[in-house]
């Protein structure tokens, strides 16, 4: 590998990191979009439940299972996100040790 494809290569990396950065931030802002749903479906449901509060809770979680799904699957997607940047992050610093070995060679 010459220097000039490390540099394109880590010129990519970078950009895409970048990318990433901004997923994150999305992802985690539709989780805690997903969370409040989950709070004021479980809280609606436990209000309007009547009965003991074990029943009433059992009720609230009941109501709520596809507020607490669509919530799960939202934290699934911030840390495939998660996953991917550091991937990337090792693939940056990969490239980054590749170039100073090419440099060192370089040297010699």
């Amino acid at each position: 590998m010459n220097p000039s494809e490390i540099i394109l290569e880590l010129q990519e990396l970078t950009a895409t990191n970048k990318k990433g950065v901004e997923a994150l931030y999305e992802a985690e802002t539709n989780l805690a979009g997903m969370e409040l749903d989950l709070d004021q479906t479980e809280a609606g449901a436990f209000i309007s439940a009547t009965g003991s509060i074990a029943e009433r809770t059992a009720i609230a979680k009941l109501a709520s299972a596809e507020a607490r799904f669509q919530r799960d699957l939202a934290k699934a997607q911030v840390n495939r996100v998660r996953t991917k940047l550091r991937t990337i992050e090792s693939a940056i610093m990969a490239q980054a040790t590749m170039s100073k070995l090419l440099q060192a060679e370089m040297k010699l």
